[in-house]
């Protein structure tokens, strides 16, 4: 099931970009963000897509939901400009941002490859 996340909960859960200047991310699991608003037509095609994955990838990655209307300030922050745009999040190492719908192979293919690849730690 994909989450809504508000700003606070971005701050506590994701990344507090208050106190930390560096990108540190806060949770256990490798995560999706898919910056959405409802009016959007590409974000609804998207939307079922992002739940079918968070069934398939339960347990592996979370898959959050914000809210471009209600959270202007976190879209602000990460300076979105058009939607959906995801930020795809490993537990180590920069996100990585990405505007525009993608096919499910496409979702499938950055998560296999970039966000559950094991990755030395250096």
């Amino acid at each position: 099931m994909t989450i809504k996340l508000t700003t606070g909960e971005f701050k506590n859960k994701v990344f507090n970009y208050e106190t930390d200047k560096e990108w540190n991310y806060k949770g256990t699991l490798p995560a999706i963000i898919d910056f959405y608003a409802d009016w959007c037509g590409p974000c609804k095609m998207v939307s079922p897509i992002l739940e079918e994955l968070s069934k398939e990838y339960e347990g592996k990655i979370v898959i959050y939901k914000v809210d471009t209307e209600a959270e202007q300030e976190l879209s602000a922050v990460f300076g979105i400009r058009s939607i959906p745009t995801f930020l795809f999040i490993p537990v180590n190492g920069q996100p990585m941002l990405q505007p525009g719908a993608f096919p499910k192979h496409v979702f499938q293919q950055v998560i296999d490859e970039h966000l559950l690849a094991e990755k030395p730690v250096s």
